[in-house]
């Protein structure tokens, strides 16, 4: 394994052994760092930048998820399902079993998403290509029927969720937007620094090397299928927790969050960010929510069309996404 593993760790040459065992502490520092930058930038932002930067944080979440499988050769159409699943997750413990906690509520809509995906991890596996892509919209199309029939969760219309807490403590009117901020982007940052740190470990090298050649990660003792499913039950998790997150800050939640649309716009994003980096996918995300929102406030008609043009010039031009802009100088010696 450790001969298939090679020509994906040429970013490492040059330096030795002990350069490599420090990344991880130099990401969990990179992380604190912007996470105090980006906190304080937004004490002094207005609302709606607030506003607009947590829902971007949380959707990115989703398309972090994505692009775990997009490293593996697979891309889902699908990820509403466990946006969704743990968007209502989040909504029904809140009002019906008397969880207020955000952080609570946010774990527990990235367990439920992981445990709805569970069952179809293993099947899914056995798939590549449109067939793994159709697959996936298909769950998140059945899901969303039945989210639009069941009148217990709402029907067609949804339901509200209330204000949450943080840590036992209520959140005052003005503060409770910067509060949600806050706490999307310890989840964004924590969760993006341990997928960085999965990326550059062996099986997150195994799973480049999936993409490559299957049959060479079988014949050196690695399963395919059991990697496809790791990934597909982490990819799940982020789901889970942006959906959770992103239902916190809107105060409701209905159906169109499994819609094969949204599912589409976490696409969107991972597309445009590529694979190699995962500040990218943050950052896309943001792109994508400002050309939504202004586009949509000067141009509510062709919005949809404008961002079509920026993504295919971005594949024109940047085929492996925003993100190979740095990871490739990144990986010179």
């Amino acid at each position: 394994m450790a001969a298939l593993l090679q020509p994906q760790a040429h970013g490492a040459r040059g330096h030795d052994r002990r350069t490599l065992g420090e990344r991880p502490a130099m990401q969990v520092a990179a992380g604190i760092a912007t996470f105090a930058v980006l906190a304080i930038a937004g004490w002094f932002s207005p609302r709606w930048l607030t506003f607009l930067v947590t829902m971007a944080a949380a959707n990115g979440l989703v398309s972090l998820g994505i692009v775990t499988l997009m490293r593996g050769g697979v891309v889902p159409f699908g990820q509403g399902m466990v946006f969704a699943a743990g968007g209502y997750c989040a909504a029904l413990l809140y009002n019906h079993m008397g969880l207020t906690d955000a952080l609570g509520l946010a774990l527990a809509g990235g367990l439920a998403a992981a445990l709805l995906a569970a069952p179809f991890a293993p099947m899914l596996a056995r798939y590549r290509g449109i067939f793994f892509a159709m697959l996936t919209l298909a769950l998140s199309m059945v899901t969303y029927g039945l989210l639009m029939k069941m009148d217990t969760l709402g029907g067609s219309d949804g339901f509200n969720v209330g204000r949450p807490t943080l840590l036992g403590q209520a959140l005052p009117d003005e503060h409770v937007g910067y509060a949600l901020f806050v706490l999307t982007l310890a989840i964004a940052i924590t969760m993006a620094t341990l997928a960085r740190i999965y990326f550059d470990s062996s099986r997150g090298l195994v799973t480049l090397a999936m993409r490559e050649n299957e049959l060479r990660v079988e014949y050196l003792g690695g399963s395919v299928r059991q990697a496809m499913t790791i990934n597909f039950m982490l990819a799940a998790f982020c789901g889970g927790l942006g959906g959770a997150l992103a239902v916190m800050s809107l105060g409701h939640i209905d159906p169109n969050f499994s819609f094969w649309t949204t599912s589409g716009e976490f696409v969107f994003v991972a597309i445009l960010a590529g694979w190699q980096s995962v500040a990218a996918v943050f950052l896309s995300s943001v792109v994508l929510e400002v050309v939504r929102s202004f586009s949509s406030s000067y141009f509510p008609n062709t919005w949809q069309l404008a961002l079509g043009i920026f993504l295919l010039l971005v594949i024109r031009f940047l085929p492996g996404g925003i993100g190979s802009l740095w990871a490739e100088r990144r990986r010179q010696p």
